[in-house]
């Protein structure tokens, strides 16, 4: 069981940057992809970016491609994700996942454990 708590959401203006962060406890974080997926008002869950367990691999969504990159820190159980050049229609609530020796891609059924999301607003 992985517990994950999101943090770093807030109300910026568009082409400032975030930096949110996805902590873990009590789980092998350190053996699972981590993915950060978003969701806006009445649209779906999207994935964003991924990184795999092992943190050789990462996946992007096109639209976040050259703006937004992942890392993760094992000692410290956590996952960044820099926003930068950030537009209004990356406004959502951004969720992290785990999945346990997974690639860090966008299959968000692969994810079994979920953080409860941090707000990012980005005014025009």
């Amino acid at each position: 069981q992985v517990q994950l708590v999101e943090s770093g959401g807030g109300l910026v203006q568009a082409g400032d940057s975030l930096r949110l962060s996805c902590v873990a406890s009590g789980g092998a974080f350190s053996r699972s992809a981590v993915g950060w997926f978003r969701q806006a008002p009445g649209k779906e869950r999207e994935f964003v970016i991924g990184i795999s367990w092992g943190g050789s691999s990462t996946h992007y969504a096109d639209s976040v491609k050259g703006r937004f990159t992942i890392s993760r820190d094992n000692a410290r159980n956590t996952v960044y994700l820099q926003m930068n050049s950030l537009k209004p229609e990356d406004t959502a609530v951004y969720y992290c996942a785990a999945n346990y020796l997974g690639a860090g891609d966008g299959n968000v059924r692969d994810y079994g454990f979920w953080g409860q999301g941090t707000q990012v607003t980005v005014s025009s």
